[in-house]
């Protein structure tokens, strides 16, 4: 046998050691996941009542109806959802001390109540309330 000729077997990388971090990575990332908490806004609504509120002769609120498939409805006829702010900046021009009243139905999204309320804070209105209905 020469001097330099090869061992038969070859030098091999232990995989050992590597699996061993990725396991500790994986179990850390794995534990530190579960105690992140989702931020979100939890909404409590109010339960409805059949009272009627208290007829003011001038003051006349702003009234959107929001249907289940999230169609908005005020004054007997049918909104876009951009021109809702149109619609409570000429209502709150003719009325000021009006306030905003969103009656919606309760398996509506945020989404339109949220984009009415914005709406209406944008007009000035800081007054706005929300019904929810089941019909």
């Amino acid at each position: 046998m020469s001097r330099y000729a090869r061992p038969e077997e070859e030098a091999e990388i232990d995989l050992t050691p590597m699996l061993d971090v990725v396991f500790i990575m994986l179990i850390f990332f794995i534990v530190t996941a579960s105690f992140l908490k989702e931020s979100g806004i939890e909404i409590t609504r109010p339960d409805s009542t059949n009272e009627t509120p208290p007829e003011d002769s001038e003051v006349k609120n702003i009234v959107f109806q929001v249907t289940a498939n999230d169609e908005i409805w005020t004054e007997g006829r049918r909104v876009d959802i951009r021109a809702v702010r149109a619609v409570i900046d000429r209502l709150y021009a003719e009325n000021p001390e009006a306030a905003v009243v969103i009656s919606a139905n309760i398996t509506s999204t945020a989404r339109v109540y949220t984009s009415i309320a914005n709406d209406a804070r944008a007009s000035g209105n800081y007054s706005v309330t929300l019904v929810t209905t089941e019909d």
